[in-house]
């Protein structure tokens, strides 16, 4: 090889790239390997973000227990300021149960332009993420506290809430109750991503959940019933074709017309919702605030 084309594969190709005056077939020259390794795909791999989870437990006054607060970083860099989308469990999880949320979250934040945050999720028991039992309010704790707590970790940006939501089964029924009170308090979302959301067309199978006083009790919280208090927020929800929430997903979808709709085979099972799951993300990722 000619001494020219050796300095500039030592370079790093640093010839190449600041366009020098290097022939297309004094490039060929070199060997594939150099240039390879020159422009960091071989060898030493180009390392990849890797998600950070952090769990805690932190003291809810709201629930009167103490609980798991699960966050789950894109990678290691800056976290100070980063928005967070709230992320909400099923009945009988817990904040723990993020399954393949971190490796999602991962791939999203490789693809071109995308723009970094957090999901944070709490424990919220079994009724539906709302007060249905003295000392125990799942809602006062996502309304009241947890700004506070994402203060003390400088997470939330400016405003320390959260931007979005998102859940899955009674989580997906939460998110968009959620997403209602929110609206409620003039502090709407910018995203709520609902994954075979509970919805259930009638009170005698959901009193089976053990999870409200009564059917009115039920009817003034049910987002079938409330759709239009939810106001313009951008909504994606997923469902499976066999899932036994469908035919409630299906009367939602029809009446809510949300920006994302997905209808396709899978039932209420945790390999459906993971196959869903990078989909869920990428949604919510289009819609993360700009920095100001």
């Amino acid at each position: 090889m000619s001494r020219r084309v050796v300095l500039g594969a030592s370079g790093v190709l640093g010839a190449v790239v600041a366009g020098a005056a290097l022939t297309s077939a004094s490039v060929r020259e070199v060997p594939r390997k150099i240039v390879r390794h020159a422009a960091g795909v071989a060898g030493a791999p180009v390392p990849q973000p890797r998600p950070v989870v952090r769990v805690e437990q932190v003291r809810s006054a709201a629930r009167n227990r103490e609980i798991n607060l699960v966050t789950v970083y894109p990678d290691q860099l800056r976290a100070k300021d980063l928005p967070v989308c709230l992320m909400l469990h099923g009945r009988f999880g817990t904040a723990r149960e993020l399954a393949n949320i971190p490796s999602a979250l991962a791939r999203a934040m490789r693809r071109p332009g995308a723009r970094r945050f957090a999901f944070v999720a709490v424990d919220g028991g079994n009724s539906y993420w709302h007060r249905n039992r003295s000392k125990d309010d799942p809602m006062a704790m996502l309304l009241e506290e947890v700004p506070r707590w994402l203060a003390e970790r400088g997470l939330g940006g400016r405003d320390r809430m959260p931007f979005a939501v998102a859940g899955v089964s009674m989580g997906g029924f939460g998110a968009l109750l959620y997403a209602r009170r929110r609206r409620e308090q003039g502090r709407p979302l910018q995203a709520v991503a609902a994954v075979s959301p509970a919805l259930m067309l009638s009170w005698k199978e959901m009193k089976k959940r053990d999870a409200f006083h009564d059917a009115t009790d039920w009817a003034a919280m049910d987002p079938l019933r409330n759709i239009d208090k939810l106001g313009n927020v951008p909504l994606g929800v997923w469902c499976g074709s066999e899932d036994w929430f469908i035919a409630g997903n299906r009367r939602f979808i029809r009446a809510a017309k949300p920006k994302l709709a997905s209808i396709t085979p899978g039932g209420h099972t945790g390999e459906y919702f993971q196959r869903i799951y990078p989909q869920m993300v990428t949604f919510i990722g289009k819609h993360v605030p700009r920095e100001k």
